[in-house]
Parts: C-alpha cells; sequence; structure tokens
C-alpha cells in the first residue's frame, strides 16, 4: 500500500482499537511509524513506534484515514472536524448520517467486527457512505481483511442484523462451550478436562465447516439420519426450543442494535 497513508484509530488502547493497530502494522498495510492511537489514560506500552496521543483532533490532523473505536455511549462526547477525511466507525448501531454528521466528512464507512479481530478471524460486514470512492473501498478491504474475513452489504439494515449474527458472534458459541462445560464438570469431569474436550469440539467444527462445501443443515441431517446418540441430543435440545432461543436472542440483538444509534 501506499508507503505515505497515515492511519489513525480513536481508542486504539482499547481492545478492538489495539486488535486493529496490530492487525494494521502485521499486514504492512502502513508501518507502525505512520499509525496515530488515542487513549484516555496510562499509555499502553504495545507498538511504542506509533504516536501515541489524548487529544483526537490531533491524531486527524496527523491521519488520512480514522478508524472511531470506542463504545457507542461514548461517541456523543467525540468532537472532532475529519473534513474530506475517510472515516471508519467500528460502532454499533451508529448511522452513516450520524457519522458524517459529527466527524464532518462525506466520506464515511460503517464497519462491524467482532472478538475474533483479536486473533485474526473476525468476520466483518460493511457499507459506505456515496462518497465514498473506489480507492477508498480498495483501503477499507485492506484493514478489514488484515483482521479476518470482510464483505460489504448492500444496506444498513444488513448492519443492524449482522450486530446480533457475526458482530455477537463468539458470545454465542462461548455460551454453548459454558453450558456444555458445566455440565460435563457437574458429571464428575476435572475442569481442565471439561475445557479442553469443549474447546477441541468447537474449534473442530469451525473447521469443518470451512473446509466443507455442506450447508450447516446438512450437516445436523447427516446426524439425525445415523439415528445415534447425537440424533438424541439433538432432538432433545430442539423440543426444549433450541432453535426458537437463538431465533429470539437475534431478534433481541437487533433491535438493541437500532436503538443504540437512536439514543446517541
Amino acid at each position: 500500500m501506499d508507503g505515505s497513508m497515515s492511519i489513525g484509530i480513536i481508542g486504539g488502547a482499547g481492545w478492538l482499537g489495539r486488535a486493529f493497530a496490530e492487525a494494521i502494522v502485521d499486514a504492512k498495510i502502513v508501518a507502525a511509524g505512520r499509525l496515530t492511537l488515542s487513549f484516555r489514560s496510562g499509555q499502553p506500552t504495545f507498538l511504542p513506534n506509533a504516536t501515541w496521543t489524548r487529544d483526537n483532533q490531533e491524531l486527524v490532523d496527523r491521519s488520512d484515514v480514522i478508524i472511531v473505536s470506542v463504545r457507542p455511549q461514548d461517541w456523543p462526547a467525540i468532537d472532532i472536524t475529519a473534513s474530506g477525511k475517510l472515516a471508519m466507525s467500528v460502532m454499533a448501531g451508529i448511522t452513516l448520517d450520524q457519522l458524517a454528521g459529527r466527524l464532518k466528512t462525506d466520506r464515511v464507512i460503517r464497519t462491524l467486527p467482532n472478538a475474533a479481530a483479536e486473533v485474526r478471524n473476525s468476520y466483518t460486514p460493511w457499507i459506505g457512505s456515496q462518497s465514498v470512492t473506489a480507492d477508498d473501498r480498495n483501503v477499507v478491504r485492506r484493514i478489514l481483511e488484515a483482521c479476518g474475513a470482510a464483505d460489504e452489504v448492500k444496506s444498513e439494515a444488513d448492519i443492524d442484523y449482522l450486530t446480533g449474527l457475526t458482530g455477537s458472534g463468539p458470545a454465542f458459541p462461548a455460551l454453548l462451550a459454558a453450558a456444555m462445560m458445566d455440565d460435563a464438570v457437574s458429571r464428575g469431569l476435572s475442569p481442565d478436562i471439561a475445557r479442553r474436550s469443549v474447546s477441541a469440539v468447537l474449534i473442530g467444527t469451525g473447521k469443518l465447516l470451512a473446509a466443507r462445501a455442506d450447508c450447516p443443515k446438512d450437516i445436523v441431517q447427516t446426524f439425525l439420519d445415523y439415528r445415534g446418540t447425537t440424533a438424541a441430543a439433538i432432538e432433545a435440545m430442539r423440543a426444549a426450543g433450541f432453535e426458537s432461543a437463538v431465533a429470539d436472542g437475534l431478534a433481541a440483538a437487533l433491535q438493541k442494535s437500532v436503538t443504540m444509534g437512536q439514543a446517541t
């Protein structure tokens, strides 16, 4: 990428800001010396060759691309002018119009990564405003793909829905893992064995889904057709409302995404 480009991350000391910063440097999108990161208290020790600042406007002035990585509830306190610059948000619920109005630039991108950005396995949907250029889109793809997979979607409604499905995504297998581990421990397995066995199941499943062309429903049906222990477990979980609980959870996440934007 153009060695003259510079990137700033507002909230660069936070968990997601750090994940993006380290991924950007590791992918050689820009060198650490062309990265500016803002923090609120206690300057971090990672990426010592980057520029660290408490002044978000200084960060904007030093940067060609600005990534806003703060909690949605902290968004109203952001007071910067990024006129003519490319600005990306990783905040749930904040619309393109809201971004353009507060950041004072019409080149805005709305993205929603997830926790797996830390291990470069996020799935990130994104959408840009009408003023975003083809070159801007290339920059966005490079940054987001440094953290995993990314897709440009057709509407902000898609982002709102995917906020729950993929933005919250790692929490859902973790919730299943916690329930499975608790059950294993309650039946006498040691916590260490319970953790390793459940983690192996989830990691193996992810790799299996990535490697096979089958729809997940087809894989489930294969187990049901075998009529063994897995079929018995699936049928019991469905009878207890597993699929409706998932649908209810995604609906709640969608509603929360919409209301978070309205509240700011």
